[in-house]
C-alpha cells in the first residue's frame, strides 16, 4: 500500500504500558505503519478507570492508585485521542486494536472474569457496526480474545501465536485458533478479521514489527478494495 490517504483507520488504546494498558511497542509500530502509508488515524480509548495500576519497574501492582484509561492512552497518542463512545462506524474504514494487558483489563474484563467476560459496551457496539458494514478489523497480541467474544458465533479463524491455554480460551467462545509465527498474520476472509501474535510470542520489537506491518497493510488493502 503506497498511498492510503483516502482511508481513516481507528486505533483503540487501553492505557500506556503493557502490564496495565496498551503494549507501547505494538501501539507505536501500528501507528508508524499507518503513517508510512499516509492513512488517516483516529485514536480512541474508553473514558474509564483502569482495572489496576502496575509499577513497570518491579512488575508489582500499586495499591490504592487509580488512573484513567483515556488519559493514560493520551500519552501514546500525544494528546490526539477521543473517547470510543464518540466514534461512529461511518467515520472509519477499518479498526485495529494493539495488545497489552490493558486489552483484557480495560477494554474487557477477561483478566478478572475469564469465560464470563464482557467487552466495553461502546467498543462492542463499534466493532459490530463495522463488522456489519464489512469493514476490516485487526487484533494483535492478546486482543483477539475480544474478537473471539464478540464474533465467536461466526467461528472466525484467529491467532495469538501458539499458547495452548489462551488458544483454548479463544476456542471456548466459538472461534477457531490457528498457530502462527510472530512474523505472520492470520486472515479470516469471511469475517474480514486480521490477527497477529506480536508480544504473545515476541521476542523483541524488530520481530513483532514485521507481523504488525503485515497486519496494518492487510487492513489497508481490505479497506481500499472495499472503497473501489
Amino acid at each position: 500500500m503506497q498511498d492510503a490517504s483516502n482511508l481513516n483507520i481507528g486505533v483503540v488504546l487501553s492505557g500506556s504500558g503493557w502490564k496495565d494498558g496498551s503494549e507501547i511497542h505494538e501501539a507505536v509500530c501500528t501507528l508508524l505503519a499507518l503513517d508510512k502509508a499516509h492513512a488517516g488515524i483516529i485514536m480512541m480509548a474508553p473514558d474509564t478507570q483502569q482495572m489496576d495500576v502496575v509499577n513497570h519497574l518491579n512488575n508489582k501492582p500499586v495499591p490504592g492508585e487509580r488512573r484513567n484509561t483515556l488519559i493514560e492512552s493520551a500519552r501514546i497518542a500525544r494528546g490526539d485521542i477521543i473517547t470510543i463512545k464518540s466514534v461512529s462506524a461511518s467515520e472509519l474504514d477499518g479498526l485495529i486494536i494493539p495488545g497489552g494487558f490493558g486489552a483484557m483489563k480495560n477494554l474487557c474484563d477477561f483478566a478478572r472474569k475469564g469465560a464470563d467476560m464482557t467487552v466495553n459496551p461502546h467498543l462492542e457496539k463499534l466493532l459490530k457496526e463495522l463488522h456489519v458494514e464489512k469493514k476490516p478489523l485487526g487484533f494483535m497480541c492478546i486482543a483477539p480474545i475480544i474478537a473471539a467474544k464478540v464474533f465467536g458465533n461466526e467461528h472466525p479463524e484467529l491467532t495469538i501465536g501458539n499458547d495452548y491455554g489462551t488458544a483454548r480460551q479463544i476456542e471456548a467462545f466459538g472461534a477457531r485458533h490457528i498457530d502462527c509465527s510472530v512474523e505472520e498474520i492470520v486472515y479470516d476472509e469471511k469475517a474480514n478479521i486480521v490477527t497477529t501474535p506480536a508480544y504473545m510470542l515476541g521476542p523483541s520489537i524488530s520481530y513483532i514489527s514485521i507481523g504488525i506491518e503485515k497486519l496494518v497493510n492487510k487492513v489497508l488493502q481490505l479497506a481500499d478494495s472495499r472503497n473501489t
